[in-house]
């Protein structure tokens, strides 16, 4: 009966989504810097005006589904560092070549610079002190594209999507206890080879938008009470979504029984509202980072991090900032005890939020909540057709992962 209702209510979600996305169309384009040429990643597009959105993957390239009348409005297309471009339907629906969008990166005088007048971290304090009344003030929900891969080396071995749906309580109180994650619809892909296969449980995983909201949780990066923790230094200034940001580097200076973070917060000059953060664990202590990172081993392997890094990004609208795109990369070795050689792995987990709904009629309940003890691979299936997603806004794969794709495939026939 349990699972009954649960296949019925993902039914319902199934057909409401088919019926918004009815008279629909899929438009694509690369996006490249125009003095340099080259493709640019997570470059945030958006259509003008609504709730609806994506982001493009490490070729610089997206998709993005949407009603031949919202197009109408323009497709706007914004990166950290560049002027935003406004892209017609007309480029976008136009037949033959994959349209290329060029953004032409910002430029500024100091003078255009305004200063801000106290030091960098009474700015980062200001910044906080602002957070209820800069972000949402109201509940909402979104729907969110999910992806994680796992790489040993250069090679793939597994790759898992999903779309959720995400739950958010306003930012007044900084508390993300109330904040779920849903699984919708996922599929997920692995390495049938033996020697890929390696039982352990690292943090992350699809409730990314509430351990890594920087804005709303309250007790990790921006916890008032680490403020003092770390030392800050102001930054030249960029532009995103063409506003200027000011840009506070930010770095350990003390020593506590967690470990800390390194990186960059963007600050809009006008609102003081955080709209980026770029950050990464502080690894001098590999014990203690591994206990922060680590969740399960098996015993007798050796891990050691290399590499953990994270990048939460806000999209501006309507006077209020909201959760955007969200990334993380964990890069770690193992080995076993008495072997002479270690293998080197990445896990990449990456959401980014395509719509929205203000103030929904019902939270996500918390049986229906993605568990935070849960393993994302356990709860999907395999993958199957190539028209899984249908009308979903999803991250394009890249060059490199499909060809993974059709490799892991081939194993399992």
């Amino acid at each position: 009966m349990k699972k009954h209702i649960i296949l019925t209510t993902i039914g319902m979600w199934l057909v409401t989504i088919a019926t918004m996305a009815q008279g629909g169309l899929l438009v694509t384009g690369i996006v490249k810097d125009k003095e340099t040429r080259q493709a640019l990643a997570n470059v945030n597009i958006s259509v003008q005006g609504t709730n609806i959105g994506t982001v493009t993957n490490a070729d610089g390239v997206f998709s993005l589904k949407a009603s031949l009348d919202e197009l109408g409005r323009g497709v706007v297309v914004s990166h950290l560092g560049y002027q935003n471009a406004l892209v017609s339907a007309d480029v976008l629906t136009a037949e033959g070549k994959r349209p290329t969008i060029w953004l032409a990166p910002t430029v500024f005088t100091l003078d255009m610079v305004n200063v801000f007048g106290g030091d960098p971290r009474a700015l980062v304090e200001k910044a906080i002190s602002r957070i209820a009344h800069n972000y949402a003030s109201h509940p909402h929900l979104f729907s969110a594209f999910y992806r994680e891969t796992i790489q040993k080396r250069n090679r793939y071995i597994g790759v898992s999507e999903a779309v959720a749906d995400v739950y958010k309580t306003d930012y007044k109180v900084r508390d993300v206890m109330r904040d779920r994650v849903r699984i919708m619809r996922g599929r997920r892909l692995e390495s049938q080879k033996k020697s890929d296969t390696l039982a352990v449980k690292i943090a992350g995983g699809p409730n990314l938008p509430i351990f890594l909201d920087v804005a709303k949780n309250g007790e990790d990066l921006l916890s008032p009470d680490l403020i003092h923790c770390y030392h800050y230094q102001m930054q030249l200034p960029m532009s995103i979504d063409n506003r200027m940001q000011y840009v506070v580097a930010f770095e350990p200076r003390v020593v506590l029984d967690i470990p800390l973070y390194r990186g960059l917060l963007y600050i809009d000059q006008q609102t003081l509202t955080i709209t980026r953060a770029e950050f990464q664990v502080d690894l001098t202590d590999q014990d203690k980072a591994v206990r922060h990172i680590l969740r399960k081993k098996p015993m007798g392997l050796r891990f050691k991090l290399s590499e953990v890094t994270y990048l939460v990004t806000y999209r501006y609208q309507d006077g209020k900032a909201y959760l955007n795109y969200l990334r993380n990369l964990i890069r770690f070795k193992c080995d076993w005890k008495k072997r002479l050689f270690s293998s080197t792995f990445a896990t990449t987990t990456e959401m980014v939020m395509v719509d929205r709904i203000d103030r929904p009629t019902e939270a996500i309940r918390q049986r229906e909540a993605f568990k935070q003890q849960a393993i994302f691979y356990d709860v999907v299936e395999e993958y199957w057709n190539e028209d899984f997603w249908k009308d979903y806004n999803i991250i394009e794969p890249t060059e490199s992962l499909e060809s993974a794709v059709k490799k892991l495939k081939k194993q399992h026939k």
